[in-house]
């Protein structure tokens, strides 16, 4: 197991996270494989390769004027240039709405297989599990 490795796959998944909250999306082309698949259903959304997912991810998240994705330390396993990870999520967002925005709180794991690329290592499929939610609007 490198440790360069497990740094860099750190890295990744926070770019993901800090992307996310700037709706940077553009940004999350460095962090998936062209053809990556993410899997967001277990929290309502929606499932497809990337960059569709891109795309739904910036519809999906406009209503949402402020989001903190913040990740635990991950669970990584190294075999040579394929990886899996595995990361809790704990997310407070604020929902826009006409009456007051709402504060509300949501969580899940990202359970990823990763690939090591010539431009590093990158997320080749992401699915979200055991997901809650505390105060949904």
């Amino acid at each position: 197991m490198s440790t360069a490795d497990i740094v860099e796959i750190q890295q990744l998944l926070a770019t993901y996270v800090y992307a996310i909250d700037a709706k940077d999306y553009d940004a999350l082309d460095t962090v998936f494989i062209p053809g990556a698949t993410v899997d967001y259903r277990a929290a309502g959304g929606a499932a497809g390769e990337w960059p569709t997912m891109k795309a739904w991810l910036k519809s999906a998240l406009a209503p949402f004027p402020l989001t903190q994705h913040l990740i635990g330390l991950p669970l990584i396993r190294l075999d040579g240039d394929r990886a899996s990870a595995r990361t809790m999520l704990f997310n407070p967002m604020r929902f826009a709405r006409l009456a007051g925005d709402q504060l509300f709180f949501v969580g899940c794991t990202y359970v990823d297989d990763l690939v090591r690329t010539s431009n590093g290592w990158r997320i080749a499929k992401r699915v979200e599990q055991d997901f809650w939610a505390k105060d949904p609007p």
